[in-house]
């Protein structure tokens, strides 16, 4: 069953350029460790693990992005950052630590804003997105996560 905010994330994405998606993909790699942390917090195992692989799915696609051919040495350390975060994802998972989950909110609010930061020196501010409100947990004081208000 499709919800309101399915559908707009459909949407979204659909109609986004190559630097919007990659600022989805940060986004929602940023919810879903936000969400696994929450569950952590509250014991629940299964949502947990649930979060935790959507968390690395969406490292895999990150990863999956990169043009190497182009990139050269900061497409391929960028490869080895993801790789880097999905493994201390596992250890979080399997240990079940919440530092290895800070760390990779840290590293990927650190990746979001460079983006963010690249993002509005090719494109001018004003047809730069702007989300408001909350759907997710917030897992850190500044991040706000990718919003829908129906």
């Amino acid at each position: 069953m499709s919800t309101a905010y399915d559908t707009y994330l459909e949407s979204t994405i659909l109609s986004a350029d190559p630097l919007e998606l990659v600022a989805i993909l940060y986004r929602a790699a940023l919810d879903r460790v936000g969400s696994a942390r929450a569950a952590l917090r509250e014991g629940d195992i299964r949502r947990r693990s649930r979060e935790i692989t959507r968390a690395s799915e969406v490292l895999n696609e990150l990863a999956l992005s990169l043009d190497h051919e182009h990139g050269g040495d900061f497409s391929l350390n960028l490869a080895e950052l993801y790789d880097y975060m999905q493994r201390r994802l596992i250890e979080a998972n399997c240990k079940q630590a919440i530092e290895p989950l800070d760390e990779v909110t840290r590293l990927l609010l650190t990746l979001r804003e460079g983006w963010e930061s690249c993002r509005t020196s090719v494109r001018p501010r004003a047809e730069t997105p702007q989300y408001q409100g909350h759907y997710a947990v917030e897992v850190a004081a500044e991040y706000s996560p990718l919003s829908f208000t129906a």
